[in-house]
């Protein structure tokens, strides 16, 4: 391909034109004033039995008896364009009421019929019209006013004339006829009947289907550098937080990375150890660093479920998306709906079978988040009423069995999730996306209210939280921390934002804030 050139503008115009040029061609030229013919039946006498006319034909031939070789022909007489044929538009001297003659080289008209007319008015122009007749091997038809789309039929009985040879096939019909003003001098052009396009049309089709792989070509073969975003910058960065965003952060950060080369974010599977520790992580690299009064660390970013605890001016937070979380359960537990009170007294220790809540008979075990998770603060500020649960009672969440409750703590979303699973008369607390992709788990409603965000936005579902990207200092405009967050705000971003089970800030009442009314 030639280097710069834009291929798919130049094909996206193609494929455009080419219709509108064969609309205009078809219905503003071609098909201007067209009068058109079909053949519809040539049959010999013995098929004519199963003809939709048999009953016509079999009183022709009985009036005809002595037809030799006889046979029948079936034409439609149509407009087929666009606009009004008139008496008058005939091709024809004005004393000659004749305006088509139809004839049948090798046979000899017998009798025939004017037939099926597409509307009952035109009945009147074939009672007693001097254009009408038929004689030897000649049909003459009168000239009908036909309006668009308008048509009649004519039914002939034929018998084969002496001088030709039996075993000889028959010559199509002749029909001579022309209308004036029409195109291509106006002749009468024989139409086909199409059970899917004609050729002209099965051409266009082949042809746009050409474009659009043209396109589809282009489109994936371009070098996606050349096309790189306004927001691409160059460097390394370095994410960190809470595990129950990770999911999003990474599919963010690989999109990204594809669609700008000149970019690293590297991520091990120990990135993301909890919204405290990507906090203390992002201040202590801030505090390592020699950076002037007033400017920020443009190569960190630490996300977090909520806001972060007073102190630490520093970090500066940007809202990023309205995140749902979810209490699971063990699906031996029984349960799928809690009131709000209930759930509190089942982390305070005050609940420890589930047949207290109308369940199974199973003990109660907690499985929560490590202190410093973002899950589980916002379950104690939105959920629990600021209260912490119960006190841990094993250190190994393996050890929770036999018939004694108990709670146990994780470090990360998923272990929660399999620990759940795993473990009978299990509880546990995650986010939605997350929770979603486990079939083995229940997730439990709240007051009657599943984790939507629509309930979150009316104020009935109460665990929810804001996910915030925090910063050290105002990152420099054309830092990579700066490029990202802005990917994170753009389309792209909310997609992704959207696909994992959270809503984008920017899509809310008061994205500043980013909270549910």
């Amino acid at each position: 391909m030639v280097e710069g050139f834009p291929w798919e503008s130049a094909l996206a115009v193609l494929g455009l034109t080419v219709p509108v040029i064969a609309a205009l061609w078809e219905f503003a030229l071609v098909g201007r004033k067209r009068l058109g013919y079909r053949v519809q039946m040539d049959t010999t006498a013995t098929d004519a039995a199963h003809s939709p006319h048999a009953g016509v034909l079999e009183r022709m031939q009985r009036e005809n008896s002595a037809l030799r070789d006889p046979s029948f022909v079936l034409l439609r007489i149509q407009n087929s364009g666009w606009t009004l044929i008139d008496a008058g538009d005939y091709v024809a001297r004005d004393d000659d009421p004749v305006g088509i003659r139809v004839t049948f080289p090798g046979r000899r008209v017998a009798g025939m019929v004017v037939t099926e007319l597409s509307h009952d008015y035109l009945g009147p122009c074939f009672d007693g019209a001097a254009g009408l007749s038929c004689s030897d091997g000649l049909i003459e038809l009168p000239k009908v006013p036909l309006n668009r789309g308008a048509h009649y039929k004519v039914l002939a009985a034929l018998e084969r004339d002496a001088d030709f040879t039996q075993d000889q096939p028959f010559p199509d019909p002749v029909i001579v006829a022309g209308v004036k003003g029409g195109v291509h001098g106006g002749k009468i052009k024989r139409t086909e009947s199409h059970t899917f396009a004609s050729k002209p049309v099965m051409v266009l089709i082949a042809f746009l289907v050409a474009v659009a792989a043209a396109q589809s070509f282009t489109t994936f073969t371009r070098d996606d550098a050349v096309a790189a975003p306004l927001d691409c910058a160059k460097g390394t960065l370095i994410l960190s937080g809470s595990t129950a965003f990770e999911p999003v952060v990474r599919q963010a950060a690989k999109q990204y990375v594809k669609t700008c080369p000149d970019a690293r974010i590297p991520l091990s599977d120990d990135s993301f150890k909890g919204s405290v520790a990507g906090l203390n992580s992002l201040a202590a690299a801030g505090k390592k660093t020699k950076i002037k009064e007033g400017a920020g660390l443009g190569d960190r970013l630490a996300f977090t479920d909520g806001s972060k605890s007073d102190g630490r001016p520093q970090l500066l937070p940007r809202p990023v998306a309205l995140s749902l979380f979810t209490l699971v359960v063990n699906k031996d537990t029984g349960v799928q709906d809690l009131s709000l009170q209930q759930v509190r007294d089942l982390y305070a220790g005050k609940i420890t079978n589930w047949r207290q809540v109308h369940g199974n008979d199973v003990p109660v075990r907690l499985v929560s988040r490590s202190p410093g998770s973002g899950t589980r603060t916002t379950l104690v500020r939105q959920v629990l009423d600021g209260k912490q649960p119960m006190g841990v009672t094993v250190e190994d969440c393996a050890a929770l069995e036999g018939d004694e409750p108990g709670r146990c703590e994780v470090g990360d979303t998923a272990t929660l999730l399999n620990t759940v699973a795993s473990t009978p008369g299990a509880l546990g607390h995650s986010e939605v996306g997350a929770a979603a992709a486990h079939d083995d788990l229940q997730q439990v409603r709240i007051d009657g209210y599943p984790a939507t965000l629509e309930g979150a936005d009316e104020g009935a579902y109460p665990y929810w939280q804001t996910e915030f990207a925090y910063t050290y200092g105002e990152p420099p405009a054309d830092s990579l921390a700066a490029g990202f967050l802005r990917y994170l705000a753009n389309e792209v971003g909310k997609d992704i934002l959207r696909s994992h089970g959270h809503r984008p800030c920017s899509e809310l009442e008061k994205p500043l804030l980013c909270r549910p009314s």
